[in-house]
């Protein structure tokens, strides 16, 4: 049976200077909505978090323009926008840098507004925010944090959800551009997903998301309500520079072609594979899902 989230209230903390420098640029905010509010859950909160440098708009129309454009369409999608102004600074060697960190502004919103809400998202690898994951557990709220490189490891751990950017479909365009009119997940379109098992045999299995829906815990593709689909790749289709022996990993996420099975009538196989995260971790002890034959 579907989970009920029907009641669930959600907040939506995005640290779009983090996110548009560690991979995310470029992101689809209404996709992150959706994903937000997988299962019907109302969005009580949808604030975003930008920086903004006046001085460099007074002589930089474009720059200007640009900025103004974003914030509108991130308005559209029902996002309320917080604008931090660059400070700038000179150090003791007359350089001149600027500073705009929204962090205190972020956490101080979300434990203040999360009396009436159940569940929130914060979008940010930023691992200052570990505390107010902790904070937030504690005022009864679920914490997801989705994000793309440069993750912090703390924060991962503390969230009870952490999601990477790259899984989400359509959340970011593929690296290789649009996929010629093909949906996420058909036969020829380009998706990503992570190897949960490898054999040692030449070949392994990678598993992808299909669609968003409130069950993601299932990842198992032969229940009902699974979002994720399984795909078998040959060892002749990873990127140089990627070893099997690498493999399984949870933070190697590959991007890579949905192809007609050539072993098995009505399976997929993984093509052109490219990995879009950088290489970081150790090898897992145990493999991370079910064994592969049972998931084709």
């Amino acid at each position: 049976m579907a989970m009920n989230v029907l009641n669930t209230k959600v907040g939506v903390y995005v640290d779009v200077a983090n996110l548009a420098r560690n991979g995310g640029y470029g992101l689809r905010y209404d996709v992150l909505r959706e994903f937000a509010c997988r299962g019907g859950a109302e969005p009580v909160r949808l604030n975003a978090y930008v920086s903004y440098d006046a001085d460099r708009a007074e002589t930089d129309p474009l720059y200007r323009d640009n900025q103004y454009g974003f914030y509108d369409v991130l308005r559209d999608f029902g996002y309320k926008v917080i604008q931090k102004n660059v400070k700038w600074y000179t150090d003791e060697n007359g350089n001149r840098f600027g500073k705009a960190n929204a962090d205190l502004d972020l956490a101080v919103d979300a434990l203040l507004q999360s009396e009436n809400i159940g569940r929130v998202l914060l979008a940010t690898g930023d691992g200052d925010f570990v505390q107010v994951v902790r904070a937030l557990q504690n005022r009864g709220c679920r914490v997801e944090t989705v994000a793309f490189d440069n993750v912090s490891t703390d924060l991962r751990r503390e969230v009870d959800l952490f999601m990477s950017g790259y899984l989400i479909p359509n959340l970011l365009p593929t690296q290789s551009g649009r996929n010629g009119g093909m949906a996420w997940g058909e036969i020829g379109s380009r998706v990503r997903g992570v190897c949960y098992h490898h054999t040692g045999k030449g070949y392994g299995f990678l598993r992808f998301m299909k669609h968003v829906a409130p069950e993601l815990w299932k990842l198992d593709s032969r229940q009902a309500e699974s979002p994720y689909g399984s795909v078998f790749f040959h060892d002749s289709q990873l990127p140089e520079d990627v070893h099997y022996t690498s493999l399984p990993s949870r933070t190697h996420v590959f991007e890579f072609e949905l192809a007609k099975s050539e072993a098995r009538e009505g399976g997929l196989q993984a093509v052109n594979l490219q990995l879009v995260t950088q290489r970081r971790g150790v090898r897992p002890a145990v493999p991370l899902a079910a064994p592969p034959l049972a998931l084709q």
